[in-house]
């Protein structure tokens, strides 16, 4: 990117704070660094859905990048995990964050395949209160470059410094007030669900071992988690469907996704 494009873009950028041009503009600019085919921007707190501050997607694909994503296949999310940890503010590749068997696993197959995407990358950037604000760039066509990946990776400060100017104000859109929500995590949602879903019939061991299992985590990597051996974990993935009556982690998949809708 010579400073030819790099100026005009970067006042664009500059002159559309704190307006509602500031993604596409920002947008813009880092399609400049390399193409990629959209752009969203999550905000995050907690346990609580994810608020989408800004997306460009076309009509016919914001049912299944957003509304779909909202409606509950966001707690298996590895960058919604990611943020629920924190992971340090930096920018990051999906799969560099991603269970050892995301992509044999069912939010992959069932979800996350269906958009197409050959990559994601985002930046996470860290808000007051709490808030995190996550900048995913998709694309459909490649995976990003290494040298690509660097060249975004050297604009993650103007990045950062623009996103926390934008949406300084992410916990009052989220709102909910911080303390009711700070101590909330992951496992203690999914457990929830689990819980209903098991309608009480699931141990709590089983709950942890589908959660984690729903995931995308191998036996090998489920039992180091919860410091168990991996056959003690397939045990437990036997159990699981024998009570729920299902066969496959398909099926338990689309059952925990009815789940969602029904607490929602």
């Amino acid at each position: 990117m010579t400073p030819a494009t790099w100026v005009p873009l970067a006042a664009a950028v500059v002159a559309s704070l704190d307006s509602p041009a500031l993604p596409q503009s920002l947008a813009d600019l880092l399609r400049q660094v390399a193409p990629f085919t959209y752009t969203v921007v999550f905000g995050y707190r907690g346990a609580d859905r994810p608020v989408d501050l800004y997306d460009d997607f076309p009509h016919g694909k914001r049912q299944i990048f957003v509304t779909d994503y909202q409606a509950g296949p966001y707690l298996l999310d590895p960058f919604y995990q990611a943020a629920l940890r924190p992971v340090p503010p930096g920018l990051y590749r999906l799969r560099d964050l991603a269970p050892d068997r995301f992509y044999q696993g069912e939010y992959f197959r069932n979800y996350y395949a269906q958009t197409g995407l050959a990559e994601e990358i985002a930046f996470f950037v860290d808000l007051p209160h709490k808030t995190i604000a996550v900048l995913s760039l998709m694309r459909a066509e490649r995976p990003f470059s290494q040298k690509e990946f660097a060249a975004f990776s050297a604009l993650y400060p103007f990045v950062a410094a623009v996103a926390k100017r934008q949406w300084t104000g992410l916990a009052t859109a989220i709102g909910e007030d911080a303390s009711a929500t700070e101590s909330e995590g992951l496992q203690k949602r999914v457990a929830y669900v689990f819980g209903s879903f098991g309608d009480g019939i699931l141990t709590p061991r089983e709950r942890e071992v589908a959660e984690f299992t729903l995931k995308g985590h191998s036996a090998e990597s489920v039992g180091q988690l919860l410091q168990i051996s991996p056959g003690t974990v397939r045990i437990h993935r036997r159990n699981i469907y024998s009570k729920l009556r299902i066969n496959s982690q398909g099926e338990l998949f689309s059952r925990f996704l009815g789940t969602l809708v029904d607490l929602t």
